[in-house]
């Protein structure tokens, strides 16, 4: 009996030691070779596609520092393990062209001192010491540099934007020169100022240079793509024919228009553009009406009672908001947003054209309806209709295009047209309208460059509605939340009780 337990004894530990032994070789291994397992829907904590291909293909070496403080508050200390993970994955990826060190600012005082020059800011955290709550300054920067060249991230705010923010800043070291992106004036276009969120993500990798089509004589071939932003004036046969005499040159044009504009304060009108010359030729009409749904976004409005100003929020049809299930999933500019409003937007009308391939990016809900005339933006007079119908919002032209006035065709044209301009102004881009602005992004990223920065930028949408549900499905959720877990409880005290008298019967017998 003793020599039988002395063996088992001794199985016992043998076990423990061979136990211990596998983890230790597995932890020796998991340093040496670097592997992720990222479980979340969009990968948010694993490299994209683009940014492995972007780092692959480096023909020099980038060498990155990442200046981070060790004296942050708690909250902080996983986002330093998720900037090294994420560096960490970079230098697998780049066969031995990328490199980075982690560097604590504070254990040099000279390193300190510099890192304002470089443009990375000591920022000020309120962390608790000595039971009482202190200031403290730290750095959360990096700095990449390529060939003599440097790009700066002043600051790293989150783990899910370092990915776009680090691939972009390769991206502008390796390249040869800057995409040059004309915006179009000088017909009463969006300025500067209105679409400041949005310009200044352009500004990150466009050169930016106005064009006023009323005095330039051409288009210059130094631009890369034009962007139409809103305009509010007609343009005149002589502005058409140097848009059109652009776009039959092979380079992409954008175009964000309305058909209808709305003040606030003097309401909605048709805008004469002008513009249907050309897109007729290319078999798109912008219609002069106001698209609402029964999917929309949510505005602020003002009441006047007994002197006082009360504001509130309520639901707007004229603010569309289209959902996944509306939005072209083969597209890469739009195919990873989840939702967007575009606030006063007008329908578009397309017609099949020979050897021109139409893709539908974003279109409404089938109960929407539109105004064509006389038209009412008060949400209190907005009823929608027994019957609705779908609209298209806004499309991507690709392949033949003729010229309008003769000048050509292409047949690697590149169109963009959206029913909307306001959606990219700082009041909807701004703030968390985080789609919209990942959606103008991706719009003149697609056009003008390539899908790469959209695959990384869209795993920052953030807004996932819930789906709309019938009657009937609320109904059979509402009441399984009420009963469900009484129910679970009830099966599960039957079963035991069953279990209980079959276990004393079979007691009895033996």
């Amino acid at each position: 009996m003793k020599t039988q337990k002395t063996s088992q004894k001794i199985n016992g530990a043998l076990t423990i030691v061979i136990v211990v032994a596998i983890l230790a070789v597995i932890n020796f291994l998991s340093y040496q070779i670097f592997s992720r397992v990222d479980l979340t829907a969009d990968k948010n904590y694993s490299l994209s596609g683009a940014s492995k291909k972007t780092v692959a293909k480096l023909d020099d070496l980038v060498t990155v520092k990442a200046y981070l403080s060790k004296n942050l508050p708690t909250k902080y200390l996983s986002l330093e393990q998720e900037i090294e993970d994420t560096l960490k994955e970079y230098q697998n990826y780049s066969g031995g062209k990328f490199k980075f060190r982690v560097i604590n600012p504070a254990s040099d005082a000279t390193t300190m001192e510099d890192l304002g020059g470089q443009g990375i800011p000591a920022l000020q955290f309120n962390v608790v010491q000595n039971d009482s709550f202190q200031v403290v300054n730290g750095y959360l920067g990096l700095v990449a540099e390529y060939g003599g060249k440097t790009e700066v991230i002043p600051v790293i705010d989150s783990a899910g934007t370092l990915e776009y923010k680090l691939t972009l800043a390769i991206k502008k070291l390796t390249a040869q020169s800057m995409p040059v992106l004309g915006v179009v004036s000088g017909n009463g276009e969006l300025t500067e100022k209105e679409m400041a969120t949005a310009f200044s993500s352009l500004r990150e990798i466009y050169t930016i240079e106005t064009i006023d089509l009323k005095t330039e004589g051409k288009i210059s071939d130094d631009i890369s793509a034009l962007l139409i932003p809103g305009p509010k004036e007609k343009f005149e046969e002589a502005q058409l024919k140097k848009i059109d005499s652009f776009v039959v040159s092979g380079k992409p044009a954008i175009f964000l228009v309305d058909g209808v504009a709305v003040d606030a304060s003097t309401g909605a009108k048709r805008t004469l553009l002008g513009l249907d010359k050309i897109f007729n030729a290319w078999g798109v009409k912008l219609n002069d009406d106001l698209v609402a749904d029964i999917s929309n976004g949510r505005a602020s409005f003002s009441s006047s009672q007994n002197s006082r100003n009360f504001t509130y929020l309520m639901n707007y049809p004229l603010w569309p908001k289209i959902l996944p299930e509306n939005i072209d999933q083969k597209s890469a500019i739009v195919s990873s947003l989840q939702s967007l409003v575009l606030p006063w937007a007008s329908s578009l009308t397309i017609t099949p054209m020979d050897e021109l391939v139409v893709s539908k990016l974003l279109k409404t809900t089938d109960h929407a309806w539109n105004q064509v005339e006389n038209y009412i933006i008060d949400p209190s007079s907005l009823n929608p209709p027994k019957s609705g119908k779908q609209y298209v919002l806004a499309a991507i032209l690709t392949g033949k295009i003729k010229s309008a006035f003769e000048q050509g065709e292409t047949a690697n044209g590149k169109i963009a047209i959206v029913g909307d301009s306001d959606f990219a102004t700082d009041m909807f881009s701004g703030g968390g309208s985080s789609d919209n602005l990942i959606f103008f992004q991706n719009l003149v990223d697609g056009l003008a460059l390539d899908s790469d920065l959209i695959s990384i930028r869209s795993k920052a949408a953030t807004d996932r509605p819930i789906k709309n549900l019938s009657a009937g499905a609320k109904e059979t959720i509402r009441y399984a939340n009420i009963f469900a877990l009484a129910v679970i409880i009830l099966t599960f005290g039957f079963l035991r009780y069953f279990w209980r008298r079959k276990a004393k019967k079979i007691k009895l017998e033996d």
